[in-house]
């Protein structure tokens, strides 16, 4: 008797995709690591229950080898013959930030030399400094944030790998080159300091009220041509209509399609090596909408970036 394989039955994997438990066997195309860390929140904590509940979510859209038909595109993405697994999560560590960290850049660094590129979910925007660590045998990379909030805090009260600091940190990394920040807005984004840092930086800031005046083609043309784009997605760029289930939801945010016609353009616009998506405390949302929104932005961007190796 063929085996079913319903959403609701079987092991949880994002999609319902292979497990790979051993990196040092990893065959893929994609592979998606969750990071369940949050130990660089300094308020309302609980996204690292975000990887198990998106995992969860996502196996509603398994559809394998079969792909997704997109019918507004008469398209098929994620099918055959690109391969998609799952390899669990970091080795995260409560209360050992380095630790923790020395895990994911590892992880990060082993997926890229297997020729993979790493789908991660997190977890807080913290992770986003060891993930860029784990690139730096990568050359120069652009990185791209789509975040309510700038991330350019230094180190408040000492703290220096906090999610409030990801963008500062990296801005630090020699490998780490031109970024570009994508719907920064409302109080309390970061402090005028933190801003003048950015700008200083040559960062390009696009609040979310000019990306709309902009529209996604005015948008994308701002963002540099590059040889490697990182691309961090904190779930509070959306609108907190759509992800409510976050420690910093602000109103004012993007649509899921503005969004994803974004993320769509990066795809085209050059080579995508590694994404993450962090931030999502499914907890503060009863209704799960926070990580579905979650769950089909990524198989969304892993299919456009794919479509492109075609």
């Amino acid at each position: 008797m063929k085996k079913v394989n319903m959403p609701i039955t079987g092991i949880c994997t994002f999609a319902k995709y292979p497990i790979c438990d051993d990196l040092e066997q990893l065959d893929a195309d994609v592979a998606v690591l969750g990071v369940p860390y949050d130990t660089g929140v300094g308020f309302l904590s609980g996204c690292r229950f975000g990887p198990r509940r998106i995992r969860e979510i996502s196996t509603h859209y398994a559809r394998g080898d079969a792909g997704f038909y997109d019918p507004e595109r008469d398209e098929v993405f994620l099918g055959a013959p690109f391969k998609i697994v799952d390899v669990g999560d970091a080795d995260v560590v409560h209360g050992d930030i380095e630790g923790s960290f020395t895990a994911i850049e590892y992880a990060v660094s082993k997926i890229r030399e297997k020729g993979a590129i790493p789908a991660i979910m997190g977890g807080d925007h913290s992770i986003s400094i060891p993930i860029a660590r784990g690139l730096k045998a990568e050359g120069d990379v652009t990185v791209i944030q789509l975040d309510a909030h700038l991330d350019w805090s230094d180190a408040p009260g000492g703290q220096r790998l906090g999610n409030g600091s990801p963008m500062r940190r990296m801005s630090e990394m020699s490998h780490i080159k031109e970024m570009v920040q994508i719907g920064l807005r409302g109080l309390g984004s970061s402090r005028k300091e933190d801003f003048d840092a950015a700008k200083a930086y040559h960062s390009k800031l696009i609040s979310a009220k000019e990306a709309m005046q902009l529209g996604v083609e005015g948008v994308l043309q701002k963002i540099p041509k590059a040889e490697k784009y990182y691309v961090t997605i904190d779930i509070d760029c959306f609108d907190i209509s759509l992800a409510t289930g976050t420690g910093s939801p602000s109103p004012g945010g993007f649509s899921y399609d503005f969004l994803n016609d974004i993320l769509i353009g990066i795809a085209e616009k050059g080579n995508v090596i590694c994404f993450d998506l962090v931030e999502v405390a499914p907890q503060y949302d009863p209704t799960n909408s926070t990580t579905r929104v979650a769950a089909m932005t990524m198989l969304n961007f892993m299919g456009h970036i794919l479509k492109q190796k075609r």
